[in-house]
């Protein structure tokens, strides 16, 4: 930032010291200038790490996809709602031109509303950007040149004239801090607008002409005691005169039904691995997609010990058979059982036996469970004939009590999470306040860690924590630039991908029901965890070359408030070459690995190692899962950026940053959600209302930005007339919310189609014939997708159940002789029991 006069009510002499730091001249007996860094040096070499990591990514990317179809094409390969996107051409970069050239219709067909949003959100940008940066190159940049000698370029700034120092305070260059905030605001403002009501058409045609229970659904939560059965819940809810009810799903306590069938889960893996290694089993050849399965009769397990029995025959093959078998007299596997008092003896027992038997004993209890009476919880799926008449409840308030009766939208059936279902509101409300406090607390923590990397941005700061360190940089200028630049942003690259994990593992102890609420809850905590420690963190405490001297003094900063100020406006500015740098490392060397699919990659040949059964195997080819809670908060955080600097000198090389950033970006996340990798589609947009109000935010703090730019430049007049801006953009924001967002969340009534005789709960064609109006495959909402016998089923849902009170009880997979994998059925009779 150039020169800061300071006002005549400061007391100069007390913070000379503090103010020449800002000012980055030389404090009498320190030659600051020793510490200068070589901002250009840093920037060619964040310029070529970058470049070469990309490179090596992209081009590895492109050899590796023909011959690694079944991790690069997976999704492709096994769900058909992708199949009918075009094939990608084998060669080197024949995709690219093929994948740019797939439309929107394409991909709300096979990838949903969900995918359909995140890619529009890159779409914005690169409309907004390209705009900004347009501004910022042909008139921002050149009256920075022209008056103060800026370029944006750290490093080639021309050294600054009398001239300069007169300009400085020039009303006439002082204007574009005045007039671009309102031309950027109303761009965005324009472009969000625009984007939102394209999204918003587009939701409301397809969930008001569909055939689905979820929209049918609403989830009653706080029921009064006096209120949990089927039969009061339907008659309170009919009494309202909004509607019929078709079916109430009142949520029970399973708890010990669930844990059985976890246990169950562990059984029959071991069983899997007994039967794995009695036979010999290894894997010689990868099946394409998943492995073929086949249901086999009922056989004793007598019979399959048998030698010479047509069963046994059937399962262990022939020694020239794609399964290599073992010979009976080589012995069956054995379990080690422990018995006795205090467990101190035990024997060897045979394990097909032993975990055949546990197996049965098992599914025993289950079956006896599954008829128990359980005790009602306070919560409930409630499906009424018509869409009408459920969108009518979840915008009313049904009951004068607070906090009982609450409807609201309900969840897809294959995305409630059962297990929170039956968990009382206190123990949910005490977990979700928990988890918040949790989160506030490691948020702060982070900071702390990030602390010895802000040294890193100054030598001179560095210098007084570790002098010799300091001395080295110094002496070996290309290894300082390597550290100074591409430490700091490869250790928040890191954080940023390192924390969402542990963020998404306490998200699922909060307790919500749903798989959607709780990926939606991880965009708000990663946005703010990534927005609070990179903005606060280096704009209070990351000034490049005041950090130390700030502490030294800090009884006298405090008591002076305008050298703090000082202190944030220089921050600001000197930070722009840390952002730079990050996103040029974002986008230039990181994303290209997000094609790699780094993770999975790694994990394969561990994965392979330890696969042991056919299960394991078909397990190995499931795609990826594309996590929407890892990538927008990142996405959004670069734009804001982006934004705040927008008038500032740096402003069209950030601009043009972020362009590259969102444009690789666009490509590499359309690639990967339309062909790589599975991902939730039962959202149906509801990021993008988060995406805008994060949007709205990153203007609030630019307007602030610029007004604390000129008020420190003595041009309060001028800073006085970005308020009204401010002050508009804050009502836009919460005006947004009150008009935009319910449509974002429901359904209007006007936009249900009342020809449309799904839309009053006809079952027989709820069932699955396509209607003349049909959503395209990725907005079912109602669809659980099953693989059997290696192609994928979507199943029609028809009430919400708990999957663990229908689900079959199936045997372990046993590999056969021609290839297959023979599915042994329970050693339980369970063909009583219904079905969803």
């Amino acid at each position: 930032m150039e020169h800061i006069t300071a006002s005549p009510m400061i007391d100069y002499t007390a913070t000379a010291a503090f103010q020449a730091v800002i000012e980055n001249t030389a404090v009498p007996g320190n030659d600051t200038s020793y510490w200068e860094p070589d901002t250009q040096r840093d920037l060619l070499t964040q310029f070529v790490i970058s470049i070469t990591l990309g490179l090596v990514a992209f081009f590895s990317f492109c050899l590796l996809r023909p011959k690694w179809a079944e991790l690069y094409a997976a999704r492709r390969r096994r769900r058909n709602a992708a199949s009918s996107l075009p094939e990608l051409p084998d060669t080197l970069f024949g995709w690219l031109p093929v994948l740019y050239r797939i439309g929107d219709e394409e991909i709300l067909n096979s990838a949903g509303l969900d995918a359909y949003v995140f890619l529009s959100f890159f779409k914005f940008a690169l409309r907004f950007l390209s705009a900004t940066f347009f501004f910022a190159a042909t008139i921002i940049s050149p009256l920075h040149w022209r008056y103060i000698g800026k370029t944006g370029i750290p490093g080639i700034d021309r050294p600054p004239t009398d001239d300069d120092e007169k300009n400085k305070t020039d009303p006439t260059y002082l204007w574009i801090y005045v007039i671009f905030p309102y031309v950027f605001t109303g761009i965005a403002v324009y472009l969000l607008i625009q984007e939102t009501n394209k999204i918003i058409g587009i939701r409301q045609k397809y969930l008001g002409t569909q055939t689905s229970t979820t929209d049918r659904t609403i989830r009653l939560s706080g029921i009064p005691p006096e209120l949990r059965s089927e039969e009061k819940i339907k008659e309170y809810v009919e009494s309202l005169q909004i509607g019929k009810v078709e079916i109430i799903s009142l949520c029970r306590n399973w708890h010990e039904l669930d844990s059985l069938m976890e246990e169950r889960k562990k059984i029959l893996k071991q069983l899997e691995r007994a039967w794995t290694k009695h036979l010999g089993y290894k894997q010689r050849q990868r099946y394409n997609d998943t492995l073929p399965l086949v249901h086999a009769a009922r056989v004793r397990s007598e019979s399959i010990r048998s030698e010479s029995g047509t069963e046994s025959s059937q399962l262990l093959g022939s020694e020239d058979g794609r399964v290599p078998v073992r010979r009976h007299d080589d012995g069956r596997p054995k379990h080690r059982m422990w018995y006795g008092p205090l467990r101190l003896r035990y024997k060897n027992v045979d394990s097909i036996d032993y975990f055949e038997e546990k197996l049965r004993r098992l599914d025993e209890n289950i079956v006896s469970v599954r008829q128990k009476d359980y005790s009602t919880s306070g919560l409930a799926f409630v499906t009424m004939e018509s869409i009408a008449a459920c969108q009518m409840a979840v915008q009313a308030v049904l009951d004068p009590n607070p906090m009982q009766m609450g409807a609201t939208l309900a969840p897809a059936p294959a995305d409630v999470v059962w297990k929170n279902t039956y968990i009382s509101r206190s123990n949910r409300i005490y977990r979700s306040w928990s988890i918040t406090v949790i989160i506030g607390f490691l948020t702060v923590f982070w900071s702390v860690l990030l602390v010895p990397f802000v040294s890193l941005l100054n030598l001179s700061t560095l210098h007084e924590a570790i002098p010799g360190l300091a001395d080295a940089l110094v002496r070996h200028p290309l290894v300082g630039s390597l550290v100074r630049t591409g430490m700091p942003t490869l250790f928040w690259s890191s954080l940023t991908v390192a924390v969402p994990f542990l963020y998404s593992w306490l998200s699922s102890l909060q307790g919500m029901t749903s798989r959607g609420d709780r990926e939606l809850s991880l965009i708000s905590k990663n946005f703010f965890f990534s927005f609070f420690n990179l903005f606060f963190l280096f704009t209070v405490l990351g000034s490049a070359s005041n950090f130390w001297d700030l502490l030294k003094r800090l009884q006298e900063s405090f008591k002076d408030a305008t050298t703090i100020a000082f202190a944030l406006a220089r921050s600001l500015e000197d930070l722009s070459r840390f952002y730079i740098n990050l996103i040029i490392l974002q986008g230039l060397g990181l994303f290209p690995f997000r094609l790699l699919e780094f993770g999975s990659v790694i994990m394969y040949p561990i994965n392979v190692l330890s696969a042991k059964t056919p299960r394991d195997y078909a397990e190995l080819s499931t795609p990826p899962i594309f996590r929407y809670g890892f990538s927008i908060p990142q996405t959004i955080l670069i734009l804001v950026i982006c934004i705040v600097y927008s008038v500032f000198p740096s402003s069209w090389l950030i601009c043009l940053c972020g362009l590259v950033y969102f444009f690789f970006g666009h490509i590499i996340y359309k690639y990967q959600l339309l062909y790589a990798m599975d991902h939730q589609q039962h959202s149906t947009g509801r990021a993008w209302p988060m995406i805008c109000s994060r949007v709205f935010l990153g203007l609030v703090f630019f307007q602030l930005a610029v007004i604390g730019s000129l008020a420190l430049r003595r041009a309060v007049t001028k800073s006085l007339l970005l308020l009204p801006l401010l002050v508009t953009t804050v009502w836009f924001t919460y005006f947004f919310a009150r008009t935009y967002e319910p449509l974002m969340k429901f359904i209007a009534l006007r936009s249900i189609d009342p020809d449309n005789p799904n839309n009053n709960g006809d079952s027989e064609n709820s069932l699955g014939s396509p209607t003349l109006v049909s959503p395209p495959s990725g907005l079912d909402r109602d669809s659980l997708l099953i693989l059997i016998g290696g192609r994928e089923i979507g199943l029609r849902l028809k009430k919400y159940v708990n999957p663990n009170l229908t689900i079959p009880l199936d045997g372990p997979w046993i590999p056969s002789t021609d290839g297959s994998i023979m599915v042994r059925p329970s050693t339980y009779d369970e063909s009583n029991n219904g079905a969803v």
